[in-house]
């Protein structure tokens, strides 16, 4: 080491009390992007999670999930008309199902700090979570990814300014758990797939 870097430190050069600063746990932590935080978080609560860069490959994907369960020549239950297309071209039934073998939706948003999903009365009617198929098949796109529940209910209330949805749900175990605990009672764990579209 040279004399002068003893003497005055070298430029690179960081002090103890500047390295333990950096780690102090009273800091905050620094956060992930959204994104990333709710693709850890979803997947860690045991969802399937399918990118998609275009329409071409959500379609393919779809069919993917219909060969991987075999639900080819089975009914469905779809309340969103833009998403008919892909249970047509798929000869799947959805007009008033008797017994659904999964559903396919939307959401209202992708939340991030949970790694779910939320849900309103536009996708899922007056159904409760416990009332809806095991399976469960969203569409979303990436720019409904948000980092908070709250967050989530403001985009609802900005978006839907006059008719405001009703039964405000969000679903989050994707897998029966090991270990019944207080946090998921009440709560019925669904077989989801996410069909994750880049739009931004």
């Amino acid at each position: 080491m040279s004399l002068f870097k003893k003497i005055f430190g070298g430029a690179n050069d960081v002090t103890n009390e500047e390295k333990n600063l950096e780690s102090s746990p009273f800091l905050p932590k620094e956060q992930l992007p959204a994104d990333e935080m709710f693709t850890s978080n979803f997947k860690k609560n045991g969802g399937k999670f399918l990118y998609c860069d275009g329409l071409s490959e959500v379609h393919e994907q779809f069919l993917n999930i219909l060969e991987e369960n075999d639900w080819f020549e089975c009914e469905a239950l779809c309340y969103d008309p833009k998403l008919f297309s892909l249970l047509d071209e798929n000869k799947l039934t959805y007009d008033n199902p008797k017994e659904p073998k999964f559903i396919l939706a939307g959401c209202e948003n992708l939340i991030a700090d949970e790694g779910s999903v939320l849900l309103s009365s536009n996708q899922i009617k007056q159904n409760k979570p416990n009332e809806l198929p095991a399976n469960i098949v969203i569409f979303a796109t990436t720019s409904q990814i948000v980092t908070t529940k709250s967050d989530g209910l403001r985009v609802i209330k900005n978006k839907y300014s006059k008719e405001y949805p009703t039964n405000i749900t969000t679903i989050k175990y994707f897998e029966k758990a090991k270990e019944e605990d207080f946090l998921h009672y009440g709560s019925s764990a669904k077989n989801l797939y996410l069909l994750l579209l880049e739009d931004l």
